[in-house]
């Protein structure tokens, strides 16, 4: 799961800004190498949690509703994360301006280490609450990178080229929740089992080499040479930002994009699981999960070119190919045939037909996505075999650019109120935290195949917010772009 997060002190719009940035550049080249291979492990360790469901969910024999916990604790982490960080920004200023954003980011990776070192005392406990604690301290460690690593990277450059050196490290962490499935999912489902059986103790070496290569990496952070800079910065009291119904919505937008997507991602494996489904087990089901957040690395590769100045045919052809290009990636990574991944290219299509119909107007491009993955989990809800599987794997390429356009669409227009709108928009990531909860809920009472349609509200929501910021909302500038 990745998530575009705000950039604290640094906004990336046309917008009248209350900062100013003082950048002293040097040679960014492994810099970006440094922040780009952060950037993956963060996409890495996030969807492992996908993984982690359906694990501690037969160990502990949970049902839903309690493996749902594992995103309520993580995800929880970011709205407990940001609202202390808001609160401190309000009374005593940006905390990351103070001690500066290399330290922030240090401070993010070491802090998410020692959720994944708190994995070993969970495994050897086999007790369930301490295995949320760990996540919790992860998901807060992952917070401090949302509101840190982004800004690092727009200061790795020309100020011009801020939004590709962006789209970069964005498509590295997709690249990480891509792999995650795969490579995660063979070290606790087949490498670490013992005696062929699932225990707890199968997460603790995985989640023990994940903290060493956090640490690693931190010291690589601290040893390289990264851009130094000062801003002045003027917080505005109150909640103004609220008066703007476009944020109001927004906010809301988010809450419902992120529950629906990590909601989506956690029951997959358990939804294939399921004899009328496809029946496949869980060292299989991994691999078609690669493909679902596989679809959204592809649709962000697209959604870069459809934002670009190209004429609109050489964009059609340079999708065309990239499709291409990453679709064999992502094949190349997955243990399934071509045969059994060649319904994808029908997704890949429509998704670059919607992009070009979208005509890269935020909000056009998000009422399209919206309605077409409406559409897909309807027909996942009364299907049956292959037809209810494909139509959620396929939703992935069309939440590719969801948060961005939400985002941008949230606070255009807010002038100096954008700092605390971005802050807002961040602890609507609580979504994930709750959301998949009460999917897990449904998935109890009325069956997990049912328990689909919460997402299919999620996103009905997010297409009136969309035909409502046709309507009303203005974007002064369509190239915001953060990363998540």
């Amino acid at each position: 799961m990745c998530f575009e997060p705000t950039i604290a002190g640094v906004h990336l719009s046309n917008n009248k800004m209350d900062t100013t940035t003082t950048v002293k550049k040097g040679n960014s080249l492994i810099p970006l190498v440094t922040m780009t291979f952060l950037f993956f492990m963060w996409g890495f360790i996030t969807c492992m949690n996908d993984i982690l469901i359906p694990h501690l969910r037969a160990f502990f024999q949970l049902n839903f509703a309690q493996s749902m916990l594992v995103q309520f604790a993580f995800f929880g982490a970011y709205f407990v994360g940001s609202l202390i960080y808001f609160l401190i920004s309000y009374y005593k200023g940006d905390p990351i301006n103070k001690i500066g954003y290399k330290k922030g980011i240090i401070a993010g990776v070491l802090l998410s280490a020692l959720g994944c070192c708190l994995f070993y005392p969970a495994a050897s406990l086999a007790i369930y609450g301490v295995f949320l604690a760990a996540l919790f301290v992860l998901g807060l460690g992952f917070t401090i990178l949302q509101i840190t690593a982004n800004a690092y990277v727009t200061l790795l450059g020309p100020e011009e080229s801020a939004s590709s050196r962006l789209n970069l490290t964005q498509a590295f962490n997709s690249f990480g929740t891509t792999i995650a499935p795969v490579l995660g999912g063979h070290l606790i489902f087949t490498l670490f089992l013992q005696d062929g059986k699932v225990t707890a103790d199968s997460t603790r070496i995985p989640y023990l080499i994940f903290a060493g290569i956090l640490v690693v990496l931190a010291l690589i952070i601290s040893r390289v040479k990264l851009p130094s800079f000062s801003s002045e910065e003027s917080s505005e009291k109150g909640l103004g930002a609220l008066k703007f119904p476009q944020l109001r919505m927004g906010v809301l937008g988010i809450f419902c994009y992120v529950g629906a997507e990590v909601g989506i991602g956690s029951l997959l494996i358990s939804f294939m699981a399921k004899e009328d489904i496809m029946n496949i087990p869980e060292a299989i089901s991994k691999n078609y999960l690669a493909l679902y957040w596989g679809g959204a690395m592809i649709g962000r590769f697209l959604g870069a070119i459809s934002l670009s100045s190209l004429a609109q045919a050489k964009k059609v052809i340079y999708m065309v190919v990239t499709a291409a290009l990453v679709y064999l990636l992502v094949f190349s990574i997955v243990d399934v045939t071509f045969e059994q991944t060649s319904f994808f290219i029908i997704f890949i299509v429509l998704n670059i037909v919607a992009f070009v119909v979208g005509k890269s107007a935020p909000a056009r491009t998000l009422v399209l996505f919206a309605g077409v993955n409406i559409a897909l989990l309807l027909l996942a809800v009364v299907s049956k075999g292959e037809m209810a599987l494909f139509p959620i794997l396929g939703i992935g390429l069309f939440n590719s650019i969801m948060f961005s356009n939400i985002y941008t669409l949230a606070i255009s227009g807010l002038g100096k109120y954008v700092s605390q709108g971005s802050s807002l928009l961040i602890m609507a990531i609580l979504g994930g935290a709750l959301l998949p909860l009460v999917q897990g809920m449904i998935a109890d009472a009325y069956g997990i195949q049912h328990s689909f349609f919460l997402p299919a509200v999620c996103y009905l929501y997010i297409l009136i917010f969309g035909v409502y910021c046709m309507r009303k909302v203005q974007v002064t500038d369509q190239k915001v772009n953060v990363n998540h």
